[in-house]
């Protein structure tokens, strides 16, 4: 079982490499909180004394996570994009599919077209896929309506999701997504509509968590994105940034700049951004599910780490560029393609996406306190082997809010 004496916000550097777990352990749930943990045989009599409405599962063989914190996600989306998947496969690059009217401006045509209803349906079925898979809490951005109408109705029913759902979720406010076609050529006007009306309905009802922009080549600049966090920030949404993912864009120093909960993507990562991440309290989140699938440059992680900075690791699920949101095969991605250890994968996909998320002080490990989401797998012989079985189904129980749920 994996487990915290203590709770910790984030995990950084050396210390990703390092996992306090307990063999032969036994777990107390009480409602929705973790209330006890220790070696089965320093038990304590009370422990065993049970009411006839409490539970006990014989996890033996098995073993106990932290449900899994997926801190950047898409996945309110209308339709798939396996069209585009064909078009990479012939050699079309991103940004060529992109300037075809294809990637983020063809998922806003379908979306502006869908009904709440139909988002919604199609959404809960990918929430209970990823809640099946391990996860426990979710955050997932706006960015495929592109016009004031649509966003507000990605983010209600991002709002009927949090309310309906026994997962966590956060929801963020991605306007600045893309340029829509009818504002080509007219950028800074589309900027003007994202920060004097979006923001302020967005704000109005109470549909955003936090504040993000997609900050890099042939996308939103410096310059732009600056102005949109400040707008946002006046009306209590903290960043969180799409960063470096195309070329060195600036991304990362402006979301520093803006205490950004996070950087995301960062394919493209020198020692200016190690340095300026370093003096920040913002989490670098590395999104290997975009990169394996676009055939991407892969982040320097290890360099990263051995700089001293934390890693967290979430999937983009979305229908373009990662349609995915398994963080169980994310961690095998980490491990395969960015040559982090187990461990140190197992610390990016819990305790630091869920400080990403803002929600370490309640969730991302086994701490006493924290909320009661976990998940037991099937039997295994080591924690290696969750990310090494990349593509078995290793889970057996998710429990999330103390109750079981699949």
């Amino acid at each position: 079982m994996q487990t915290e004496t203590e709770i910790r916000l984030k995990i950084s550097g050396r210390d990703m490499a390092k996992i306090n777990s307990i063999d032969d352990a036994w777990l107390l749930l009480d409602e929705d909180k973790i209330t006890g943990f220790g070696k089965m045989e320093e038990i304590k009599p009370d422990v065993l004394s049970l009411n006839k409405n409490d539970k006990i599962i014989d996890a033996s063989g098995k073993m106990v996570f932290p449900s899994f914190v997926d801190s950047h996600t898409h996945l309110v989306y209308a339709g798939s994009r396996e069209i585009e998947y064909i078009d990479k496969i012939k050699g079309l690059s991103y940004e060529e599919i992109a300037k075809r009217g294809g990637g983020i401006l063809n998922s806003a045509k379908r979306l502006q077209a869908a009904s709440e209803e139909e988002l919604y349906q199609d959404a809960k079925k990918r929430i209970e896929e990823i809640i099946g898979q391990g996860t426990g809490a979710v955050e997932i951005k706006s960015g495929y309506g592109l016009n004031t109408e649509s966003e507000l109705k990605m983010l209600r029913v991002i709002k009927r999701l949090k309310e309906d759902m026994p997962l966590q979720i956060k929801a963020t406010f991605l306007g600045a997504h893309a340029v829509p076609a009818e504002y080509k050529g007219k950028q800074s006007d589309y900027v003007d509509l994202v920060i004097n009306e979006m923001i302020p309905a967005v704000a109005a009802d109470d549909l955003a968590d936090y504040i993000d922009v997609f900050c890099d080549k042939g996308f939103f600049t410096v310059e732009d994105t600056d102005r949109i966090l400040m707008a946002g920030i006046k009306y209590g949404l903290r960043p969180k940034i799409h960063a470096n993912e195309l070329d060195y864009s600036g991304g990362v120093q402006i979301g520093v700049k803006y205490n950004a909960l996070s950087v995301d993507h960062l394919e493209y990562v020198g020692d200016n951004e190690i340095k300026a991440l370093l003096d920040s309290e913002t989490m670098p989140t590395i999104l290997p599910g975009a990169a394996f699938f676009l055939g991407m440059e892969y982040s320097p992680v290890r360099k990263m780490m051995e700089a001293g900075l934390p890693i967290a690791i979430a999937s983009d699920f979305n229908p373009g560029s990662s349609p995915s949101g398994n963080m169980k095969f994310m961690m095998s991605l980490a491990c395969i393609n960015y040559k982090m250890l187990p461990e140190e994968a197992i610390n990016a996909t819990t305790i630091n996406t869920a400080y990403a998320m803002g929600l370490s002080e309640e969730l991302g490990s086994i701490a006493l306190g924290k909320k009661a989401n976990i998940f037991i797998t099937k039997e295994i012989p080591s924690i290696e082997f969750m990310p090494y079985a990349y593509a078995s189904n290793l889970i057996d129980t998710v429990i999330l809010n103390g109750e079981i749920v699949k």
